[in-house]
């Protein structure tokens, strides 16, 4: 008998939503017949159908930022704005796919033209987190399905409530129903979809072990597009500022919104040592005031749960394992309900320590790093095989241009967190953070593929060279 899936509320434990895993070979195999005829249509109707999309979306804020919140335990505000990035992401998309994907065409050789258009590749896997359930799927949905392609969407095994009623919201706006599939599951489940004969492409965001996972089963097919979003060890560096006040609080927007559960969240405050007293000081205050707490709470939370006690189990152990090591804890991680995944903030010194961990703590554990110059601290950020994010505050213009020069990330910031960039802006990182940018404004660049033609509307041809002689000499028998 298949097991069910069930979806719990992390703050309060209560039942959300469960139902059996999907058929992966029937779902893939209806995407498979759907995806010509929706690439068929003019693109204008497809960004049309997309603007339908928005508009369902928006009729439904409310009810999808209330899931949000009590399925991720994000608070909810924090899910309001994620609903709203999901209704900006159409505008953006249709405006970058026409930039990046428009058709061209030059004048070529022998009156021909040169053109270059781009093709769907198929049918494409979109597999999604939990931390953003709705928002980064649609991030990935939308310019796939206006380049012409069919969609099958696993969602997080965490969060399938969420991607079941941005499934429906699709369908609700005219995405015909065999173009996008609602394909429900665990990791088994994203394994056969992954390795299925008929998926074209995989677009993925996860943790490293998961992405590298996938890299390394479709290996061996280079045919099919693989775009891969996978988090970070990312560092962020204090360097010369007065304004010790203000640099806490960009710390902890890094570290500590969505819980620390954002790949772009600051993992490795690397500050020069001079700073490194006043700006505890200044991170104990803050933290200090920081209201952890369900996300319907009064007065609003800064920050709920963590998305499960078996995750809260995990970075409990992490903690007390970088303390082992030999870290020094400045501000302790504690859970209020042993039988509830809130966490608080913490802060360890990881500095005396030799060789730390190079993983991605995916919760709320900043480790402190102190160094004596800025090269130091450009070492140091650079220590690590991710390069997702990675954020300054302070320095000089000069020093900036030094960071920006000689970090390895795909996201470099400057007096601001380490995850603020627009939407239209490509996503994504290196090493083992990931390839392809697949979120943000390049996401068309791997949802279609570029045709290079030479067309001419009469043949034309000669050969000039390298042909023997027309023998002419018979000509006037």
């Amino acid at each position: 008998m298949t097991e069910k899936l069930q979806s719990y509320e992390p703050a309060t434990g209560a039942l959300l939503w469960e139902g059996l895993p999907g058929d992966v070979d029937a779902e893939v195999e209806r995407a498979a017949s759907a995806w010509p005829l929706w690439a068929a249509q003019p693109v204008t109707n497809r960004m049309e159908t997309l603007r339908r999309f928005a508009n369902a979306v928006r009729a439904k804020e409310e009810a999808l930022s209330d899931l949000i919140a009590r399925e991720t335990g994000k608070p909810l505000w924090e899910a309001r704005m994620e609903v709203s990035s999901v209704i900006g992401r159409v505008d953006m998309h249709i405006s970058t796919y026409s930039e990046r994907t428009g058709q061209k065409r030059m004048d070529g050789a022998m009156n021909s033209r040169q053109s270059v258009r781009h093709k769907p590749h198929g049918v494409i896997a979109v597999i999604g987190p939990y931390n953003f359930p709705a928002d980064v799927p649609a991030g990935q949905i939308i310019p796939a399905l206006i380049a012409g392609n069919s969609v099958v969407f696993k969602p997080s095994e965490k969060t399938p409530a969420t991607g079941a009623l941005l499934m429906a919201l699709f369908q609700d706006a005219g995405v015909p129903r065999d173009v996008i599939r609602f394909l429900p599951g665990g990791p088994e489940t994203g394994k056969q979809l992954v390795k299925h004969e008929g998926i074209n492409g995989v677009l993925f965001t996860g943790s490293a072990r998961t992405g590298i996972t996938i890299n390394r089963m479709l290996g061996a097919y280079p045919e099919k597009i693989v775009a891969l979003e996978m988090g970070g060890n990312n560092p962020l560096v204090v360097w010369d500022t007065p304004d010790l006040a203000t640099a806490a609080f960009i710390i902890v927007q890094s570290a500590y919104g969505t819980s620390g559960q954002r790949c772009t969240a600051a993992r490795r405050l690397i500050v020069k040592d001079s700073l490194a007293n006043g700006i505890v000081a200044e991170l104990r205050k803050l933290i200090a005031r920081l209201i952890v707490d369900h996300p319907h709470a009064d007065p609003a939370p800064f920050m709920g749960p963590v998305i499960d006690n078996e995750t809260a189990d995990g970075l409990s152990e992490s903690f007390m394992a970088l303390m082992g090591m030999g870290g020094r804890p400045l501000v302790h991680l504690k859970r209020p309900q042993e039988d509830r995944p809130f966490l608080s903030p913490a802060l360890i010194d990881m500095t005396s320590v030799d060789e730390r961990p190079d993983i991605e703590l995916f919760g709320p554990i900043l480790q402190l790093i102190r160094v004596d110059s800025f090269d130091s601290a450009i070492r140091e950020a650079n220590a690590t095989r991710y390069g997702l994010s990675a954020a300054l505050i302070g320095g000089s213009p000069e020093q900036y241009d030094q960071f920006w020069r000689q970090v390895r990330a795909g996201i470099i910031n400057w007096n601001g967190p380490t995850f603020g960039i627009g939407g239209a802006a490509p996503f994504g990182g290196v090493g083992v953070s990931g390839n392809h940018h697949p979120a943000g404004g390049y996401a068309a660049d791997f949802c279609a593929y570029p045709v290079t033609s030479s067309e001419a509307e009469q043949p034309r041809a000669t050969i000039g060279i390298g042909l023997t002689p027309v023998d002419t000499s018979s000509m006037g028998d």
